[in-house]
């Protein structure tokens, strides 16, 4: 039996290099298809979810100051651009994790901001980016020779990994 696949909500980008619109998230930093994939520990579906819709990727923040700190405690998380939810400037950083003793580093992505914030609950700088499928298959390119893993949702509660090869044959 042939499935027809359903017609995508004026929520998720059709085609992956086309900006992701702030008006369609509607102000929100979730990926619904890559939290069901997930929730399914399908990894075709994620696949699919990563190429058609965004991945919510943390933003490297510098600090300035301890008083600057302290301000933003309360502060709801930066899109990492300008406070629209469009994809990051320029400019911007992944945040990468480490582990001690090494160079390689390991790449976190997640289906909505609220994930990400279960990971690093106490974290009074906590940012994020959206991602598409051609901006993380940029970045994975360009640090293919660093990140030895990827991991989705990893505070959960259905995490899932990927080997960065193999989640760039995964984007096309």
């Amino acid at each position: 039996m042939n499935a027809t696949p359903a017609a995508p909500t004026p929520s998720e980008p059709v085609d992956p290099r086309e900006p992701v619109d702030p008006a369609d998230r509607n102000g929100t930093f979730r990926s619904e298809s890559l939290e069901l994939a997930l929730a399914a520990q399908d990894a075709a579906a994620v696949a699919f979810a990563l190429r058609h819709d965004v991945v919510v990727v943390p933003k490297l923040v510098l600090p300035t100051d301890a008083s600057a700190t302290n301000d933003t405690a309360d502060a709801a998380p930066s899109t990492g651009g300008p406070d629209d939810g469009a994809l990051p400037d320029e400019g911007d950083q992944v945040r990468v994790f480490g582990r001690e003793n090494t160079d390689k580093r390991i790449l976190l992505l997640f289906s909505s901001d609220d994930t990400y914030a279960a990971m690093v609950p106490d974290d009074p700088n906590r940012q994020v980016m959206l991602y598409d499928a051609l901006s993380l298959r940029a970045f994975l390119e360009a640090h293919l020779d660093v990140i030895e893993q990827v991991f989705f949702d990893i505070a959960g509660p259905h995490t899932m990994a990927a080997n960065p090869e193999d989640l760039l044959k995964a984007l096309g």
